[in-house]
């Protein structure tokens, strides 16, 4: 049996009081014609007596957030999804009937108001209600005050509340498909096709990380959620698709911080006969072209520094990084005892399984990464750690690939994409063996994605970009929370 506290009992009575007076309080459809921010800015510098002449008649629709009755008049705030209008309603002007259903009225419920617009004594643009339209009865009272709900897990937890009570979350809900909209009509002119490929698959590949595993009942088989894109969007241009992107969610079975998800969204852009060169340009160009859309500049406020996304991105190597940092040039050290060696005298832990690579990948992590603030095109990652990237062709321990990094944080990651079907399939036996000693995060022999390579693949540059991140940076929202409108939860105690 739900218990309801006394201000949920007075609502389902003015339900019932609703329902006797032949309304219905769940409400129809109703025409919606104008929206609170639109009015405002047609009509703002307008006069009383101009606007007085002009009779401009609107119909909104939305949810009541203040009410302040005045016997046979009254006033009360209106939320549609843009903002908030003021609406005056009079006896006079709505009837008795109508007015009396409007004293039902609380906060949090749903009408219709058609009227005509009109400046108030101190000036404010008003919808003077001319006809009235209950919609929807509001059975749980909203939030008195609205700081995080007092609970910033509920906030999350119970978002449509966090949406009417929060103006940011709101602004940054609907700066995130605006965002989407930049990209795909940046890609789009370029020649660029969005393509959709399987969510579900049977090997581990395309990037480093601990899958979801599910259970295909009619085949019997165990199956992964994809932790990336990659192998099918190549398989593409081996087709002949000689420019594709997706944008859509991946699943990694890891930890939760402010900047990780399990469940988040990719965009994975390839480009048949590009490079490593072409992918820094179109990240940048996808970047700065999201922030002139959402923003107006390049100028951006975020976690305690402001940055320019302005075009002309700093490009370094790895290596040159860590010797900024430590004075180490591991382009001279040329055995695996000896970048061991380095690491112990410096603090930087070691696997069983680390080699090279990954003792440079381990110096950059915990040296430079996080002084990294304006963004910087880190290229030139160890062979190692990146088993789907061509190799430098002057120094074969590392690749051509790049991290976009800011603020400390990885954006993007890019390769001169790897088509050499030999070196693949060595590429993926050596992650095997590193699964044997112990990296869960290693990938799976992909025989077929091989074959297709022995068809002959483009050469091609190809990127991979985290949406949630961009949105984060670009809204000034410094949790991943903030921007994944239904962030996994733990089910309430």
């Amino acid at each position: 049996m739900r218990e309801f506290t006394e201000q949920e009992l007075v609502r389902r009575e003015k339900l019932e009081k609703i329902r006797n007076m032949g309304v219905d309080p769940f409400g129809h459809r109703y025409e919606v014609t104008d929206f609170s921010t639109d009015i405002k800015e047609k009509y703002a510098g307008m006069t009383h007596e101009e606007l007085e002449e002009a009779q401009p008649m609107v119909s909104v629709a939305g949810r009541i957030m203040f009410i302040r009755k005045m016997g046979k008049a009254s006033f009360f705030s209106l939320k549609d999804k843009f903002g908030n209008i003021q609406v005056y309603i009079s006896i006079n002007d709505v009837g008795e009937d109508t007015y009396n259903l409007f004293k039902s009225a609380d906060l949090g419920d749903i009408v219709g108001v058609k009227g005509r617009v009109m400046l108030t004594q101190t000036g404010e643009i008003t919808i003077k209600c001319l006809e009235y339209t209950h919609l929807v009865k509001a059975l749980k009272p909203l939030p008195e005050k609205y700081h995080g709900l007092n609970d910033v897990e509920e906030r999350f937890r119970r978002r449509y509340v966090d949406l009417i009570m929060n103006d940011d979350a709101r602004r940054v809900a609907f700066a995130r498909p605006k965002i989407i909209r930049s990209i795909q009509h940046y890609l789009d002119g370029l020649g660029y096709v969005e393509v959709e490929t399987p969510i579900l698959g049977t090997i581990l590949g395309g990037a480093a990380a601990r899958p979801f595993i599910t259970h295909h009942n009619a085949q019997n088989m165990d199956m992964y959620l994809r932790i990336a894109t990659e192998l099918n969007l190549k398989r593409l241009l081996v087709g002949g698709m000689d420019a594709v992107y997706e944008i859509g969610r991946i699943f990694r079975n890891e930890g939760m911080d402010k900047k990780h998800n399990p469940e988040f969204t990719t965009i994975e852009v390839y480009k048949a006969f590009s490079d490593l060169e072409g992918m820094m340009d179109l990240t940048e160009g996808i970047i700065n072209a999201c922030a002139m859309e959402l923003n107006g500049t390049y100028e951006v406020d975020f976690l305690g520094h402001h940055i320019s996304l302005a075009p002309g991105f700093r490009r370094a190597h790895m290596v040159d990084l860590i010797k900024e940092q430590t004075g180490i040039n591991f382009f001279e050290v040329k055995t695996v005892e000896e970048a061991r060696k380095l690491a112990i005298e410096h603090n930087v832990e070691l696997e069983e399984h680390f080699e090279f690579g990954h003792i440079v990948n381990a110096f950059f992590e915990k040296y430079v990464e996080d002084t990294i603030i304006e963004p910087t095109f880190v290229f030139g990652h160890p062979i190692e750690i990146s088993p789907l990237a061509k190799k430098d062709p002057n120094d074969p321990r590392f690749t051509q690939r790049f991290e976009l990094f800011i603020i400390g944080s990885e954006y993007a990651n890019a390769f001169t994409e790897l088509n050499d079907p030999i070196d693949q399939y060595e590429r993926f036996e050596n992650q095997l063996k590193e699964r044997e000693l112990g990296n869960e995060e290693a990938n799976d022999m992909d025989m077929d994605f091989v074959e297709a390579l022995e068809y002959g693949m483009p050469p091609a540059g190809g990127m991979g970009m985290g949406i949630d991140r961009l949105v984060m940076l670009l809204t000034g929202s410094e949790t991943i929370r903030e921007v994944i409108l239904f962030p996994l939860m733990k089910p309430r105690d």
